[in-house]
């Protein structure tokens, strides 16, 4: 079941979600629009390994914006803090944004309960497209969960994404054992 708009904002009275800054303005009919932070990161390296920590190279959208390039992986995050306590949050593009050949994640759209963060955006573009920051680039969606979560994503021991930076952050895949 999706949260509607007054569940979502029954949920933020209760602290059980929790987005800062919050605007109404952003508050749909059953998501919360996200927008795009200053903050941008590359990997440095060409060949990316999964079993050793790749770099990157972090770097800022001015006030001219910045041309996203096909065929390079940039890293995003969004203005937003969130917190989800009691409900799984799922960020998906605006169709805005995929109507200009932005996708901002490949393969992580979907938090889990707990997750406390800003959210690092995957973006990749299949023309030259030149964002800014600030702009709506997402929209969370809220599904409640049915049962007890035994283990949240913030108390768990094994999370990669726990410490809270505005910062987007590089893939931890290298901590895995595999």
């Amino acid at each position: 079941m999706i949260l509607s708009d007054q569940a979502i904002l029954d949920s933020i009275e209760l602290r059980e979600i929790v987005i800062e800054p919050f605007s109404r303005e952003s508050l749909g009919t059953n998501s919360y629009d996200v927008h795009l932070s200053k903050h941008l990161a590359t990997y440095t390296d060409e060949v990316l390994d999964a079993k050793k920590h790749n770099p990157i190279k972090r770097f800022e959208i001015g006030e001219e914006g910045f041309v996203l390039d096909p065929g390079i992986t940039y890293l995003g995050s969004t203005l937003e803090y969130t917190e989800a306590h009691k409900h799984v949050p799922f960020l998906e593009g605006k169709s805005s944004i995929g109507r200009l050949g932005i996708d901002i994640h490949a393969t992580a759209g979907k938090g889990d309960v707990g997750f406390c963060n800003h959210w690092t955006l995957e973006i990749s573009v299949s023309q030259p497209v030149r964002v800014y920051a600030a702009m709506p680039i997402g929209q969370l969606i809220y599904f409640h969960v049915q049962g007890d979560v035994e283990t949240m994503y913030n108390k768990k021991v094994s999370a990669k994404y726990n410490k809270r930076s505005p910062l987007p952050m590089e893939s931890m895949m290298w901590k895995n054992a595999f």
